[in-house]
């Protein structure tokens, strides 16, 4: 009788406590090791949970594969990437688009020397053209698609070379290559870093796709709203601790927007298209 009054009383404070949601984990793509992502996301991570009344837990992933393994398994529930990826991540994993993250200034252009021989775009035809981080929108994927867009085709018309930023405008100076594909923000520290040197852009492609947050497939409805409502109703103080980490200064004068198609993509669908590629893996894997 006893034990059976204990059992009864056990089972009944059971019923009345709370149950606990699972944190929320959240990933960033372009971020390894959970040390580099807490400093540029801790501050974050703290107000998202204040402010959306989840618990989130800063979740680290090796690299864009392994977000989209985490997303299938279900070991993560929200993914910051970046467009070229975000295609790829839509195709493989049908995760939902929570936010897009504006990036200002966010476009991809053709730079070349002041004083070389090149002063048009026509003039690259047969020439040697690097690209940055493969794969990558801005660096890699934008860049073609800017040469494509005034004519000129990937891989037939022109070289095309992978080489890191900073050896690439090396060669460039050297007259080793002829133009080099970057957008705004890495031209911005080229000229710092070579003050005797002056640049040229010879090409500037359309504004690029947002950084998009998705979540994966299965996660319910109502936590995806509140997730979103938090963006919407505390926008400055999301972006105020978003900005604390150094990566993040280019997300500086964005927004955060929630009314976002899956047709804004298209345009670096074609990116991929244009490099001979399709969005069933990511460039370079």
């Amino acid at each position: 009788m006893i034990r059976s009054m204990i059992t009864a009383a056990a089972v009944s404070l059971s019923a009345a406590l709370p149950v606990l949601a699972e944190p929320l984990k959240f990933a960033v793509t372009d971020i390894e090791g959970l040390e580099a992502l807490q400093q540029e996301f801790g501050a974050f991570e703290a107000k998202l949970e204040e402010l959306s009344g989840h618990e989130i837990d800063l979740f680290p992933v090796s690299s864009r594969t392994a977000a989209v393994e985490a997303l299938n398994q279900d070991k993560v529930d929200l993914v910051l990437t970046g467009p070229a990826e975000y295609v790829v991540i839509n195709e493989l994993t049908d995760a939902k688009i929570v936010t897009a993250w504006q990036r200002p200034n966010y476009y991809a252009q053709i730079v070349t020397l002041s004083d070389g021989p090149i002063k048009s775009v026509q003039d690259l035809e047969g020439k040697v053209v690097t690209f940055g981080s493969v794969g990558s929108t801005s660096q890699h994927l934008g860049p073609a698609q800017v040469l494509s867009d005034f004519g000129l085709a990937y891989n037939a018309d022109y070289q095309p070379q992978i080489i890191s930023r900073n050896l690439a405008v090396e060669a460039l100076i050297r007259g080793d290559v002829h133009a080099v594909g970057m957008n705004e923000g890495h031209l911005r520290r080229i000229r710092e870093a070579f003050p005797d040197t002056s640049f040229t852009v010879v090409a500037r492609g359309r504004d690029l796709p947002n950084d998009i947050l998705v979540a994966r497939s299965d996660l319910e409805e109502d936590t995806i709203a509140s997730v979103k409502s938090a963006f919407v109703d505390h926008s400055v103080e999301l972006m105020q601790a978003i900005l604390t980490g150094e990566d993040n200064q280019k997300y500086r004068g964005g927004f955060f927007l929630t009314k976002v198609e899956d047709s804004e993509y298209d345009y670096v669908r074609s990116m991929y298209e244009t490099i001979g590629v399709d969005t069933s893996a990511f460039v370079g894997n």
